[in-house]
């Protein structure tokens, strides 16, 4: 029988990815700001801006078996020139919005006979990196609630993070933006190349499906060897 799963987010990068990889064998339920780039998928698009709109239930089905939090930023500068507005729009986006998502979806999760709830951290949380204090301070709330809610929900709802290195979307294409700028940053990474939205979302699968059903609380780092292993 096939799962529900909504994605909030999925017109574009780790989250197209996964709707690409999930089509046709699942029924998905995609809440974006645009239908582009979804014209060729069987997903029932739910049009929504999570930083305006307030999520209508009503459009997703009853029973509810998969959850992804898609949206997410990437704000590098040095610590001095960030304005606390940019930490707080930060955390609305990679946590906050979450957040509001889930608590008027959780009702549809827990009709689930086992629900799976996916977001997203980055590796800059784990290692501490120059110029990510408000990002990693986003993300890092993301790695908090999730232990603390698979806790609770276990063992009818799993959560389980991935935390990304740098990988190849559009959100980061300024990092990658020719190829001196991606030589240099497949060699930070001990496997010696940048992520690619597949990476992220085979992990992602996986996590969403049955097989990982003896799998929650888990923070996953996807990011090339680069927060456990020193090879320089």
């Amino acid at each position: 029988m096939k799962k529900n799963i909504l994605l909030i987010g999925g017109s574009y990068g780790i989250g197209l990815e996964i709707i690409r990889l999930l089509n046709g064998n699942e029924n998905l339920f995609v809440a974006s700001r645009t239908f582009q780039n979804l014209e060729d998928f069987s997903v029932k698009h739910i049009p929504f801006d999570a930083s305006k709109d307030l999520f209508e239930v009503s459009q997703i089905p009853e029973t509810l078996d998969g959850f992804v939090y898609c949206p997410g930023s990437i704000n590098l500068r040095p610590f001095r020139s960030i304005k606390s507005e940019v930490f707080e729009d930060d955390l609305k986006v990679n946590f906050i919005d979450m957040i509001k998502i889930l608590q008027l979806v959780l009702p549809n999760l827990k009709k689930s006979k086992q629900a799976s709830i996916l977001l997203f951290s980055t590796v800059a949380v784990q290692l501490g990196m120059p110029f990510h204090t408000s990002v990693a301070a986003a993300k890092g709330a993301v790695e908090g609630f999730a232990k603390a809610f698979a806790a609770e929900h276990a063992p009818q709802i799993r959560l389980n993070v991935i935390a990304p290195s740098l990988t190849e979307t559009p959100l980061s294409n300024k990092f990658l933006s020719n190829e001196e700028k991606k030589e240099k940053a497949a060699l930070r990474h001990p496997l010696k190349r940048v992520g690619s939205a597949e990476d992220i979302a085979q992990m992602a699968v996986f996590l969403l499906s049955e097989k990982s059903s003896w799998v929650t609380g888990q923070i996953f780092g996807v990011d090339g060897g680069m927060s456990t292993l020193n090879v320089s």
